[in-house]
């Protein structure tokens, strides 16, 4: 029997753990708090600044516990947003994140960090459909070839 007697609960937990661990490698950060922190500011700014289609897309492919997550407080009016710069996007990340994030560089970087952890696990499809559905300067943000195979 399973540690919390269902199975797929389990087995979420489990590939959070894994995609959190993951992320405290990207980032070389070991606060697992931080790290849950960065994941959930990021997506959360990444959801509100595509179409509410793409943003289910997107969301249809996260692990069960990182999809409440994703689309937790979620509101649909206004979005997308229109930040059109780095800058930008990462100020509502660090809004969103609350803390410090460090200097502007160690923050995009922590973002970077993110969207690499979301090509690689993600299909290589959906992730050039975000990508794409981004503006210019944003879709510096991401992995050069985002997607998983």
């Amino acid at each position: 029997m399973s540690a919390l007697g269902l199975k797929i609960i389990d087995e979420t937990v489990h590939l959070t753990n894994i995609w959190l661990k993951d992320l405290m490698q990207r980032t070389g950060w070991e606060d697992k708090q931080r790290v849950y922190r960065l994941l959930r500011a990021t997506m959360h700014a990444l959801r509100d600044r595509l179409s509410p289609e793409e943003a289910v897309h997107l969301g249809a492919q996260l692990p069960m516990l990182i999809r409440g997550l994703y689309f937790e407080g979620w509101r649909v009016t206004g979005k997308p947003l229109t930040e059109r710069t780095v800058d930008a996007f990462v100020a509502h990340v660090r809004k969103e994140f609350g803390t410090d994030l460090g200097s502007d560089a160690e923050a995009e970087k922590a973002v970077r960090a993110v969207f690499a952890l979301l090509s690689d696990k993600i299909s290589k499809g959906e992730m050039e459909d975000v990508r794409h559905t981004m503006p210019r300067q944003l879709r510096e943000l991401f992995p050069a070839s985002a997607g998983a195979g």
